[in-house]
């Protein structure tokens, strides 16, 4: 890959490793069918589900069809982003509010030392990853750059179609990631110019914004790689 014309400002770097994490990824997804899309690798698996057969607390979504949601709670790898808050001046209240848990659950989390316990995270489908990837960022950049009033759990119309969930997506994140592109560099470094009311994207600069929701997008498209592998090799292993 040439460097010529290379952005090196924190923006310009910012977007072109998102736009080579997207260019993998998209390249990686190539020929995803519906029941690849769908599969449930394990019993117990976290997926999209038509209303009413979800079997978790807080499964959303506006149309028929919804994506699996448990009940609250600050995961052991957030331990260290709960602690960050705190140092920034977060009140447990907030930080609270912000992971729908309580005061004292904050304060265990708080007073936690040591390693943490590994979480116990349910595995999740192609359908999950892309399903919680589209809402995140449909949520983001309505409070961004839209009217920044809609609830984010109703702005994703899920479907069991891999390349109708496809086309949606990526039509998602390119207008995100144009709108991204063409901020000044105040507002880059406007506190709350993100109103996402989830998280901690309205206390930050709103370039932390973009460079966590890049860090969200590589992992999640690397469990999916990782899914695609694995339905791939399933009736291929030896016992």
């Amino acid at each position: 890959m040439g460097t010529e014309g290379a952005r090196t400002d924190p923006l310009g770097l910012l977007l072109d490793q998102f736009d080579q994490a997207r260019e993998m990824a998209q390249v990686r997804l190539t020929g995803l069918g519906d029941e690849e899309y769908l599969w449930e690798p394990v019993a117990g698996s976290w997926s999209i589900r038509r209303r009413g057969e979800a079997a978790t607390p807080r499964a959303y979504g506006p149309g028929e069809w919804v994506l699996d949601k448990g009940a609250p709670n600050i995961p052991a790898s957030e331990y260290a982003e709960v602690a960050r808050q705190a140092a920034s001046g977060m009140t447990v209240a907030k930080i609270a509010e912000d992971w729908s848990v309580s005061v004292e659950r904050v304060e265990q989390v708080l007073a936690h030392t040591g390693a943490p316990e590994p979480d116990e995270t349910p595995v999740t489908t192609i359908a999950w990853r892309l399903g919680h990837l589209r809402s995140c960022f449909a949520g983001q950049r309505e409070w961004s750059f839209g009217e920044r009033r809609q609830e984010p759990q109703l702005l994703v119309d899920f479907t069991p179609s891999a390349a109708l969930a496809l086309e949606r997506f990526w039509a998602l994140i390119d207008r995100r990631r144009d709108s991204v592109a063409a901020l000044t560099d105040e507002q880059l470094d406007t506190v709350g110019f993100s109103q996402y009311p989830y998280g901690s994207d309205s206390d930050d600069p709103f370039l932390a914004v973009p460079a966590a929701a890049k860090l969200e997008f590589i992992h999640h498209m690397a469990e999916i790689a990782l899914l695609r592998d694995l339905w791939r090799a399933r009736f291929t292993t030896s016992g």
